[in-house]
């Protein structure tokens, strides 16, 4: 364990180890495939995957600014990785879904992200991991659950 996180709060520890594995997940993708994809955009990307909503619900389902998620947005439709296309009914609102590009980078990021979990349950034991998963998924009494 690293030394530092010894005397951090259970808060900061989870944010910790987040920072963590998304940089380990960004460095491993980005060292081996010839796209980069940033943390937000992988975020965003999880967004619209096998799903074509809205950019408006898009922007208010991840905790990046209004502005940010459109760069990030138009940074994706640049790589070929997202298509946008105006509602059939709506001329101000715009969808947005993965290209096949697109897809097959998530898909493959997201097997990348399996063998890190396969790492961690070597390392923690998978009992650990699921009682891990349990406890981050299960309802904590907190108000924006």
């Amino acid at each position: 364990m690293n030394p530092e996180w010894q005397d951090l709060d259970f808060i900061d520890l989870i944010s910790e180890r987040h920072l963590q594995l998304r940089e380990i997940t960004e460095k491993l993708w980005n060292e081996t495939r010839n796209i980069y994809i940033s943390n937000s955009e992988w975020f965003i990307m999880s967004r619209i995957y096998k799903k074509k909503p809205t950019i408006a619900h898009v922007t208010k389902s991840v905790d990046i600014s209004r502005q940010a998620t459109h760069k990030f947005i138009r940074r994706l439709e640049a790589k070929g990785l997202v298509e946008i296309s105006s509602l059939e009914n709506n001329k101000k609102d715009k969808c947005i879904q993965l290209t096949p590009l697109g897809e097959e980078c998530y898909e493959k990021n997201e097997s990348l992200k399996a063998g890190i979990e396969q790492q961690i349950a070597a390392k923690i034991g998978a009992d650990k991991l699921e009682l891990l998963r349990e406890i981050l998924t299960s309802d904590w009494g907190l108000e924006d659950e």
